[in-house]
């Protein structure tokens, strides 16, 4: 009777821990889209996203680094792009890039530890778990903060799992923050620079910048096997 009975606790366990992600993941958001709709910005344009961000811009900068977290905890809302350039079109470029470094940062916080303390079980039921287990692999393993740079640093690789998949792996989080966001300045540099770019009305350097960040995000996506294979063949897997 224990024997049965240990491996069913376990099971309810993990369904509560999924359940709780769940609803952080989803359904929060789905309440917020079904009964709140009428309190969300809605970013349609860069305009839109200004135009939000300059009604009050003390606490915009707030909104903007909620705003910015929640996209990487709940890593299928899309818009990081637009909300970078809109940084730089309301904010200029050394503080449009704090306040996106700081949203980046509480979200990789709240990405960390909320997979640290649900656990690799949760996460398997959430994200799949031989996908999730390849990623904390690699995460454990010697080549762990090349794959950590260069997966941040390519525009196109996937890095919807690693915030999670690093709770739960022997990645400490100070060094990973640290890493993570030194790989993504560059294309976060890039974005705000368009924004005050099209501010300026400097449209063809915007241009330029963009269309250089776009061709990197298409070669990083048909590339990006290629790439973690060389990973992998170039550290080992432990």
């Amino acid at each position: 009777m224990e024997t049965t009975t240990k491996p069913r606790f376990k099971k309810i366990i993990i369904l509560l821990k999924f359940t709780v992600l769940l609803t952080l993941l989803v359904g929060i958001p789905l309440y917020l889209y079904f009964f709140h709709a009428d309190r969300l910005p809605d970013f349609q344009s860069l305009e839109d996203v200004e135009r939000y961000l300059n009604r009050n811009l003390l606490a915009s900068i707030f909104i903007y680094i909620g705003i910015q977290a929640l996209q990487i905890v709940i890593s299928i809302i899309p818009g990081h792009a637009v909300l970078q350039f809109a940084a730089g079109y309301v904010y200029g470029f050394w503080l449009g890039y704090l306040v996106t470094a700081a949203g980046i940062a509480l979200g990789t916080l709240c990405t960390f530890y909320l997979a640290r303390l649900l656990g690799k079980d949760a996460m398997y039921l959430f994200f799949g778990e031989e996908r999730f287990t390849r990623m904390i692999k690699r995460l454990d393993s010697k080549r762990a903060l090349v794959v950590i740079f260069v997966v941040y640093l390519i525009p196109g690789l996937p890095k919807d799992l690693i915030g999670y998949a690093a709770g739960v792996s022997n990645m400490k989080f100070l060094p990973f923050l640290i890493l993570s966001l030194t790989a993504r300045t560059p294309v976060i540099m890039g974005g705000v620079l368009i924004g005050i770019m099209t501010d300026d009305g400097s449209y063809a350097a915007a241009i330029i910048i963009a269309a250089l960040v776009v061709v990197f995000c298409i070669l990083g996506v048909v590339f990006r096997k290629k790439i973690m294979a060389w990973i992998d063949k170039g550290f080992g897997a432990h």
